[in-house]
């Protein structure tokens, strides 16, 4: 019988892998770290953030007295305490330095292991971590339909003056009212569709919701105005329902801006109608637009002539 003999090079060969794989088990088997810490944290009054960590033993050998879990904040070390939530949970609160969004941390945590040998002690890391400080967010808009020009109220954290609302690309007219509140008027778009809204502002666009135009109609009374330069006279404007709190903004445009002077027309919360004074300008001609009611459009011809 014939037998191949194994080289000694090839016995290392051999070896090799076998012992590395063996001290990678010896060296990541005790423990798991599992990090809880959310990537992003709603700021907070307090200025004061969890950080969350589960470790789960990987065998009986390891002495649940033994497993002491650490924090790395900015390069120093906390000691965390265990979570009243679960087993194998710890939790560290943090008060973040002022003027900070962003925090670089890890877990450390050292343990024993017995064995027949007697007692040794190992660690394991997690890698690093971040976790932002969210100083601006959304938490939902008031109600998700309505109808053109009906105010609406978003409520969330972080708002300033410069923030606008938009519908599917298209501004709405906006109105801030607190760093935690802003609403806006539902703009002049096509009814019985769906328009994605979003928040803009110096910080970037933040998605809002989805909101649903219903349909309406408004009457004006007169159809048409015949004016003199500085005459003045009224319109008046009746939507089906009373209108809802915040009020009911009618989107009117002219084609005549020289010609017609007329202000802002804001049905009333609880109103149903509103009358505006209609003044004369420049001699001219030419219409009033009102967008979003009706089959689309609302037109009122208007003619101003010179005294």
């Amino acid at each position: 019988m014939h037998t191949n003999r194994i080289s000694p090079a090839r016995k290392i060969l051999l070896w090799l892998p076998a012992a590395l794989l063996l001290a990678l088990l010896s060296g990541c088997g005790g423990v798991t770290l599992t990090n809880l810490t959310p990537a992003s944290m709603p700021e907070n009054p307090s200025q004061i953030y969890t950080f969350t960590l589960r470790v789960s033993k990987s065998t009986n050998t390891i002495p649940t007295t033994s497993i002491l879990p650490h924090v790395i904040l900015d390069g120093q070390s906390y000691d965390m305490k265990k979570s009243p939530v679960g087993e194998g949970l710890y939790e560290f609160e943090y008060q973040l330095p002022a003027n900070r969004d962003d925090i670089g941390y890890y877990f450390l945590v050292n343990y024993s292991t017995e064995t027949n040998n007697g007692s040794s002690s190992d660690e394991a890391y997690t890698e690093v971590a971040h976790a932002k400080i969210v100083r601006r967010y959304v938490l939902s808009l008031e109600v998700n339909r309505g109808p053109v020009g009906a105010r609406i109220s978003v409520l969330g954290r972080g708002f300033t003056p410069q923030d606008a609302i938009y519908f599917s690309g298209t501004r709405a007219n906006t109105v801030y009212e607190s760093p935690n509140s802003l609403s806006f008027y539902v703009p002049a778009l096509e009814s019985g569709k769906n328009y994605s809204v979003a928040l803009n502002g110096t910080p970037g666009y933040s998605a809002v919701g989805t909101f649903h135009i219903d349909a309406s109609s408004v009457s004006v009374f007169p159809t048409s105005l015949t004016l003199r330069t500085g005459e003045r006279q009224t319109l008046t404007f009746t939507i089906p329902n009373a209108s809802p709190p915040g009020g009911t903004l009618l989107d009117i445009a002219t084609d005549a801006p020289e010609s017609v002077i007329m202000p802002e027309v804001m049905v009333p919360q609880g109103q149903t109608s509103v009358t505006v004074n209609v003044e004369g300008g420049k001699a001219g001609a030419g219409s009033l637009f009102l967008k979003g009611f009706g089959s689309g459009e609302v037109t009122i011809p208007i003619t101003v002539t010179a005294k």
